[in-house]
């Protein structure tokens, strides 16, 4: 008895000892490690002018002790109690400005030596810009001008960022900023006792609302909410330092100034806050006010979101998209719905756009009609501009040439939204007499668009120009086969003068400018390197094949350097896929992408498996297609098995795929793919899912494409679910979750539960869940450990599996 005591408390021990050590963090393979450790090159912003440039670099990952510190989650947004700002901010950790004309690099002066930048925005001149540094108690707002290269903060008093707008400028030497109006404050107590329960009431009305996380659930996260984002505007300037404050302390969501900078448009937070819908559902009062604070005029007073219309064409009934006219001085612009706000209603008219010119009378007029949903509008002159409308359910998209004079609207364009082949692209603008960007008209009446240039060779990006008396098009410039190049910014349209990005396979990122009209050489710009040298010798082609039922499909194939077919047979096979809905098969079956693009890499890439012998095919296209009265959904397992299935023949075919040793995965819908995939086919030998939504009735008012409800359509949400085969999933899957998911939909409870499924029917399966992340990871210790996690999945559930037998092969 004794001897078999000591057995049970020697195994016990080594049980606990493997959990403790199984539990820290591990590091994956060298090349994988310096891989995603590697500097990325620095983001670019260039002045209006084009005159300078701005090399941002951005901050390396931060450590799972920065992403620890104290965060409060309510009302949707997850905020620092330190700082009054966002806890999961991207940063920048240094800045430098490049005069383009001389080449000549400069460092920025006077920013703090940690440097944790953000939201860069330019002054109306492009002479000067401004950003915010995330310091560790507060944020402050820098003012950098372009020629001394020198910074100056200007805040006299901490900066609210935890919603909405930060700062404004309202002309080359003034900023508006929001205050934290509770800076220094005591924070409020939470009470060591409820006053009672917390009641939520329906009494009759329909109020459906999606899935949404961190969510208001107390009277003390009501109290909280108000108490961190309440803010006061003050306006500052930025030569003498003098500030005033501008109305009084308010929720404010967004502040804009007028085009002739006589007027503000605020918008503000009101209560009752909602417990169902995030902060940009809660009630929201819309007024404007001179520059000093006083009202002119409310504009609207929306009511809460709770129980407005879920459908994709659905849309709430009062005034939306309220802003400024950019070509007027002081006009107020708004869309409202004309059908109810329901867009299975049968109308002609679905939304009326009205303004309203503060110079005048005030009131409302109707400007336009549209036919369809509103999506936009590039406002250009009093006589021309460019307004968009689509309608989902039909995939429908047009441009309109808009007379802002009569409100005569004239179709342009029309195409289906998932044919990239037709896409006209996105119009060219210019800076107008209020600094504001309006759309560029040339001399001969035309208009200049950029588009990715979309075709059967992949994308092929393009400047093309439009005539909108003739509705003549001409392309003026388009990407050479080789390589990809896009354009960044139009200089001078009358001279033809632009920036564009270009890289290839083998050439890293650089920027140029180019001339349409004389053909001159490109000059280059910036003289960035490659920061993967690992990855040199691995090769990349973008292979085509099709599925059974004769859909063209693409995916990037990366093989190993140094690797012969002949020589070395085929490989082990990694596919990473996302799948995406269409209505239309030869929507479904067009290229995207293109094959001449860099290889950059972010910490969620399978291409790091290329230097660990595997073949990995990214990007392998997954449509699900429902044409005519069908929706996409309702053959969506059997169209998974066909894309499936067809990426691994192909590899197969190829000769550089071993279709016995193929491993699938995919993070967030392609997690929900990836669990799918395992429980109705046998086409792999394990799947890497991360951050998945696996139970559809978690999610019972849509997700994704699917806009019926679980009550709806509940076959559909039972059948797509994983959760439901659970007991059928026998191929090993890795879980990985960010503790923290922020993401409508996908709680972490979705892989608890999925984890518990699954090894309930004795599956093998891995649940990693990652402290203190979000939807996307972000600190170097968890990220590091998800690698290692995924590459010891792969090494012996893919790499050294088991063979088939013959009986099993002839299956497959």
């Amino acid at each position: 008895m004794k001897k078999l005591l000591l057995l049970v408390c020697t195994v016990s021990w080594h049980l606990v000892s493997y959990c403790q050590d199984d539990a820290g963090y591990q590091i994956p393979p060298k090349d994988i490690l310096d891989l995603v450790t590697a500097a990325p090159t620095p983001s670019v912003s260039f002045s209006g002018t084009g005159d300078y440039m701005v090399l941002l670099h951005r901050a390396s990952m931060p450590s799972i002790e920065e992403l620890a510190q104290p965060e409060y989650r309510i009302a949707g947004v997850r905020l620092n109690p330190a700082n009054f700002g966002g806890s999961r901010q991207t940063y920048f950790n240094a800045l430098k400005i490049k005069q383009i004309k001389t080449g000549q690099t400069q460092d920025v002066f006077g920013l703090p030596a940690e440097l944790r930048g953000s939201t860069l925005q330019w002054s109306p001149s492009q002479q000067t810009f401004a950003i915010l540094n995330y310091g560790n108690s507060g944020i402050d707002l820098y003012s950098i001008d372009l020629k001394e290269a020198r910074a100056r903060k200007i805040n006299a008093h901490p900066i609210n960022d935890v919603i909405g707008t930060a700062f404004i400028w309202q002309n080359d030497s003034t900023l508006i900023y929001k205050a934290a109006a509770n800076s220094g404050k005591k924070q409020p107590i939470k009470p060591a006792a409820p006053k009672g329960p917390v009641v939520q009431e329906s009494l009759g009305k329909a109020a459906a609302s999606r899935t949404y996380q961190d969510l208001i659930k107390s009277p003390y996260d009501e109290t909280l909410f108000s108490y961190y984002a309440t803010g006061q505007l003050i306006r500052v300037n930025v030569n003498t330092g003098n500030t005033e404050k501008i109305g009084g302390e308010a929720i404010y969501r967004g502040f804009s100034i007028s085009p002739d900078q006589q007027f503000l448009l605020l918008s503000t937070l009101e209560v009752p806050f909602s417990y169902l819908v995030p902060w940009s559902g809660f009630p929201t009062n819309y007024s404007v006010t001179d520059t000093k604070g006083k009202l002119v005029r409310v504009i609207a007073k929306n009511p809460s979101s709770e129980g407005a219309p879920i459908g994709f064409d659905d849309v709430p009934t009062h005034p939306r998209y309220i802003s400024w006219r950019d070509d007027q001085p002081a006009t107020i612009m708004y869309v409202q719905a004309l059908d109810k706000g329901l867009g299975k209603f049968k109308t002609t008219y679905r939304d009326g756009v009205y303004t309203i010119d503060l110079r005048k009378s005030g009131e409302a007029s109707l400007l336009t009609k549209t036919t369809r949903r509103y999506r936009g509008i590039e406002w250009g002159n009093d006589q021309v501009a460019l307004l968009f409308e689509g309608m989902n359910s039909t995939r429908t998209f047009r441009i309109n040439l808009l007379n802002p004079s009569t409100g005569q609207l004239d179709s342009l364009h029309e195409r289906s939204s998932n044919d990239q082949y037709s896409d006209l692209g996105q119009p060219i603008t210019t800076r107008n007499q209020y600094g504001r960007a309006v759309l560029q008209v040339l001399k001969n009446g035309n208009i200049l668009l950029t588009s990715n240039g979309a075709s059967d060779k992949g994308d092929l990006p393009l400047l093309r120009s439009m005539n909108l008396k003739t509705r003549s098009i001409k392309e003026l410039w388009r990407c050479q086969e080789g390589s990809y190049e896009y354009v960044v910014r139009v200089l001078d349209a009358e001279k033809g003068v632009f920036i564009t990005r270009k890289e290839s396979p083998t050439e890293t990122p650089n920027y140029y400018i180019r001339q349409y009209i004389k053909r001159i050489a490109p000059v280059a710009i910036t003289d960035f390197t490659n920061p993967y040298p690992q990855l040199e010798g691995i090769t990349k082609e973008k292979i085509s094949y099709k599925r059974a039922d004769g859909i063209d499909l693409t995916a990037t194939l990366y093989l190993p350097k140094g690797y012969d077919k002949a020589k070395d047979g085929p490989l082990p096979l990694l596919i990473w896929a996302y799948p995406r809905e269409y209505k239309s098969a030869a929507d479904a079956a067009q290229v995207r992408g293109s094959k001449y693009t860099f290889t950059t890499l972010s910490y969620g890439s399978p291409v790091f498996w290329a230097t660990q012998g595997y073949a990995v095919m990214d990007n392998a296209e997954m449509p699900i297609v429902g044409e005519g009265k069908k929706e996409p959904n309702d053959a969506f397992i059997p169209q998974l098995y066909l894309n499936a299935h067809a990426a691994i023949q192909a590899a197969a075919q190829k000769g550089v795929g071993d279709s016995t040793r193929v491993g699938v995965g995919g993070h967030s819908y392609g997690a929900f793919m990836t669990a799918n995939l395992l429980a109705h086919t046998g086409l792999f030998k394990a799947g890497i899912a991360r951050s998945g939504a696996y139970n559809r009735t978690l999610t019972p008012f849509g997700f994704q494409a699917e806009e019926r409800t679980y009550w709806q359509a509940p076959d559909v949400y039972y059948n797509m679910s994983p959760f439901s085969f659970a007991n059928k999933i026998k191929t090993p899957l890795l879980l990985i979750h960010g503790e923290m998911d922020n993401n409508s939909g996908t709680f972490p409870i979705q892989s608890e539960r999925m984890y518990n499924a699954i090894k309930g029917h004795g599956g093998t399966t891995r649940f990693v869940s990652l402290p203190y992340e979000s939807h996307g990871y972000a600190s170097k210790e968890n990220i590091l450990h998800m690698l290692w996690e995924q590459h010891q999945w792969l090494e012996k559930y893919v790499k050294k599996a088991e063979q088939p037998t013959p009986a099993e092969k002839k299956a497959f």
